[in-house]
């Protein structure tokens, strides 16, 4: 079923820290610093423990990572993104393959828009006058947590609902 309870311990570990950001962001619209530098900080471990080379593969992370804080800056300075959600997707961009952080980054999107939705009726319903906040931590914790179950984790190993 799972055969490198490492590499899935440091997965859980990964979706339990997501879940955290998510929690935190929709209470207080804060992302912490110590929380992004963990999860920043747990992808050497999660390279060594999926046998990751130091050429391509580490080198190709990395510049996942550079290439999103970059782009990512560029809302922030716009403010069309906050910087605890920057640094939370520069961290994910450590641990997620390329081809799964597109995936990330479209589910995220896509989540993003509707709790935007949400966020905007429930505004609207009750009549505040100030700038929404979008708890958009929430949408990259879910994405996140949806890529590690659809890519990362053998389908063997989540439970089939019944029906």
């Amino acid at each position: 079923m799972l055969d490198d309870p490492i590499k899935y311990g440091l997965l859980a570990a990964l979706a339990i820290a997501l879940l955290v950001a998510a929690f935190t962001d929709l209470k207080s619209r804060k992302i912490a610093n110590w929380l992004n530098g963990a999860i920043a900080l747990g992808a050497p471990v999660f390279w060594w423990a999926t046998d990751m080379a130091l050429w391509p593969d580490v080198a190709i992370q990395l510049g996942l990572a550079v290439v999103t804080f970059f782009g990512l800056s560029i809302l922030f300075a716009l403010r069309a993104m906050g910087g605890g959600d920057v640094k939370l997707l520069t961290a994910l961009a450590l641990w997620i393959a390329p081809a799964h952080f597109l995936n990330l980054l479209i589910m995220m999107a896509l989540l993003g828009g509707l709790l935007t939705l949400v966020f905007g009726g429930w505004y609207l319903m009750r009549r505040r006058r100030e700038k929404i906040a979008i708890p958009y931590g929430v949408a990259i914790a879910a994405a996140g947590i949806w890529v590690i179950a659809s890519f990362y984790v053998p389908a063997s190993a989540i439970p089939k609902l019944a029906g």
